[in-house]
């Protein structure tokens, strides 16, 4: 029988999956000089919510970043430039919510 030799990785830092840093984060968005609104979305209640809502988002010109929050009601934005709110709400009015404003 042999000895297995194990060689130990040191473990990455502040990587988008670890709890010292995420690129879902706003701040994170804003460190890349983009913009940051938050919106209050109504009628999310879950996680297929958050997705649908997200995925129209993102598909506006210029979003970098969207995080959606059933919970709170929050969606959070990052975009290169501030974006048209009538845009973001025929976005959130095609994913099936309402558009209630900036938060």
């Amino acid at each position: 029988m042999t000895a297995e030799t194990r060689t130990e990785l040191p473990q990455a830092t502040g990587s988008c999956c670890s709890p010292a840093g995420s690129c879902h984060d706003s701040a994170a968005g804003a460190a890349a000089g983009g913009v940051t609104t938050v919106y209050e979305v109504r009628g999310m209640t879950c996680g297929h919510c958050e997705g649908a809502v997200t995925e129209e988002v993102s598909a506006l010109a210029g979003v970098t970043s969207v995080t959606a929050d059933a919970g709170s009601g929050l969606v959070t934005v990052v975009s290169e430039t501030a974006l048209d709110e009538a845009e973001v709400r025929a976005a959130v009015d095609e994913a099936g919510y309402e558009l209630a404003g900036r938060a």
